[in-house]
């Protein structure tokens, strides 16, 4: 645990980013949207600065509940940006308690110290990877989104997101897409880079990780060619997408947690 070893800047970072979001969902809906708004922006920063130093600042960590911290904290910024390129969304300020959580969470698990003389290709691997959780997420909560307006639909109400029902399952698709090509990214990444990733005398390592993390890339192609060649939509689509990406969160989130803190050992 973080708190009895942590920095002061690490420390303070993080509780101001958890405190900004937690005013945020509080007062969000109150504060009107010009003041909601730079209430987000000053928490998305704090957290962004929080990261930043627990990675680049100091002792570096990293694990699974900053791999959870860092993935909230892009599915926030690109809903920020698309709430603003799509004002009919409506924005969910209540979202602010979950980054509050993982701010906190990556406060009391920072993970295990990594090593100065990774790979190069390290650093990319994690982009990739991160990234590809982001998005995800997003997708996710599109997927939650539209099957909220789709029983709405069929109860002869009104969407309750006011972003039409066709529009959000193209929204969701897209950001599924665009996490699917990251995630291939990442998977031929381990593919080429293998050895220099993991010190291993072979290019792929069998682990919990890569099985997981090939099971979600396997889901997500079905779930693409299911939508392309079969025009899945709905109810199902939105079941493949969760499955997908629940398996992608046991890949490093799962396994990291096992060892951190199940087994209290270094991967």
């Amino acid at each position: 645990m973080i708190l009895p070893s942590a920095d002061g800047v690490s420390l303070i970072l993080a509780l101001a980013a958890a405190i900004a979001y937690a005013v945020l969902a509080w007062t969000g809906a109150r504060a009107g949207q010009w003041g909601a708004r730079s209430i987000a922006i000053v928490a998305w920063v704090l957290h962004g600065m929080a990261l930043g130093w627990a990675l680049f600042g100091g002792a570096s960590r990293f694990g699974f509940a900053p791999a959870i911290s860092v993935t909230v904290w892009l599915a926030m910024l690109v809903y920020a940006v698309e709430s603003h390129w799509l004002p009919q969304l409506p924005v969910r300020w209540k979202l602010g308690w979950l980054a509050a959580a993982a701010v906190l969470l990556a406060l009391v698990f920072p993970g295990n110290l990594l090593a100065s003389a990774a790979s190069i290709w390290l650093p990319l691997h994690w982009a990739l990877g991160i990234a590809a959780y982001g998005l995800f997420g997003v997708a996710v909560a599109h997927g939650w989104f539209m099957t909220k307006a789709d029983r709405r639909f069929r109860l002869a109400g009104e969407p309750q997101s006011g972003v039409p029902l066709l529009m959000l399952e193209r929204l969701t698709f897209r950001f599924v897409m665009a996490g699917f090509v990251l995630l291939s990214a990442t998977l031929l990444v381990v593919m080429l880079f293998g050895k220099q990733l993991y010190g291993a005398h072979t290019v792929w390592r069998w682990d919990h990780k890569t099985v997981f993390s090939v099971l979600a890339w396997l889901t997500f192609a079905v779930l693409l060619l299911g939508r392309a060649r079969f025009g899945w939509r709905g109810r199902v689509a939105v079941r493949v997408l969760y499955a997908g990406s629940g398996l992608l969160m046991l890949a490093y989130v799962g396994s990291r947690f096992v060892m951190e803190v199940v087994l209290g050992r270094t991967p």
